[in-house]
């Protein structure tokens, strides 16, 4: 995806995710991955510990490099979260890299959510 598709790709969820939470900003990644990680698990509460925010964000990574083959889903816990195992290593990335991929990945999961939601 050349950066110009992927800008605009992004501003289109970063918009989608703004309408959604009825927020006068755009969101960031943090943000977006956050929200993925909550869609991951299936279920929302009014607040989250530092530390489930933490652990949805990296659900929403393992979930988004999946499709990438670098994690694979393994089941969920007996509180339901899901979990996944690392199966091939990630390259040598620099940050920007690492937020690109992310984004390419964010972009794909809420085309695919689109998909569903018009299919059904």
């Amino acid at each position: 995806m050349e950066d110009w598709e992927l800008d605009f790709e992004w501003l289109h969820v970063q918009h989608k995710v703004k309408d959604a939470m009825r927020r006068e900003t755009l969101p960031d990644l943090n943000t977006v991955l956050f929200l993925i990680g909550i869609q991951e698990l299936g279920r929302w509460k009014k607040s989250f510990t530092k530390e489930e925010k933490q652990d949805l964000m990296h659900v929403a990574v393992c979930s988004l490099l999946s499709n990438d083959g670098y994690f694979e889903f393994v089941g969920r816990d007996d509180d339901g979260w899901p979990h996944y195992r690392q199966v091939v290593e990630m390259p040598q990335q620099s940050t920007q890299q690492q937020e690109r991929l992310l984004k390419i990945n964010a972009v794909r999961y809420f085309k695919e959510m689109d998909a569903e939601t018009s299919a059904g």
